[in-house]
């Protein structure tokens, strides 16, 4: 009889506690949910504004080590500059630079905003683009050339591919971890 009366209070602390716990489970996974909406939502945001300055600079004529929308890019001048407006962020000049930045990513893992690395001067790393997403890139190509728009898989891109990074990554909201001590 002792073991029943004192066993009712602990199962009706027990009965309460449940409720209590489940809600505060269901409150953690709403919290963790909400915290990575929001860096996907943050990323979505960093990348969109990438996509967005790198093609507003679409027909600007190609100019070797340029860096100025109003004298011309050379593929690194261009790259830099969107990242500098989009994102306050200062990249290195050259493409092979950029190349040491961020996280390495294979070609089916790209995503819009990610740099693209191609050979195009018998050395790896001489030129960079900007992934857009569905295949496409936006690049600044060589001498008498415009910024524009591009397919990675044409046979001449295809066959020059050296690799890509990421700078801005959704699991550190928004910038890759090892661009975040630079800034």
């Amino acid at each position: 009889m002792f073991l029943r009366t004192s066993l009712l209070p602990l199962l009706a602390s027990l009965a309460l506690a449940l409720p209590a716990q489940a809600a505060e489970r269901a409150a953690l996974q709403d919290a963790r949910t909400v915290a990575a909406a929001s860096a996907f939502d943050e990323y979505a945001t960093a990348a969109e504004q990438l996509v967005d300055e790198a093609l507003s600079y679409l027909g600007i004529r190609y100019r070797f080590g340029g860096t100025s929308p109003a004298t011309g890019f050379d593929c690194s001048g261009l790259v830099l500059n969107v990242f500098r407006n989009a994102l306050g962020l200062d990249l290195p000049r050259s493409a092979s630079e950029m190349a040491s930045l961020g996280d390495k990513i294979g070609k089916k893992d790209l995503k819009p905003g990610d740099l693209v690395f191609f050979n195009t001067m018998r050395r790896t790393f001489s030129h960079v683009g900007i992934y857009l997403g569905d295949g496409k890139f936006v690049h600044a190509p060589s001498s008498g050339g415009k910024v524009r728009v591009e397919s990675i898989a044409t046979a001449y891109w295809a066959k020059r591919f050296n690799g890509a990074r990421r700078l801005v990554d959704e699991d550190s909201f928004g910038l890759s971890a090892q661009l975040i001590g630079t800034r």
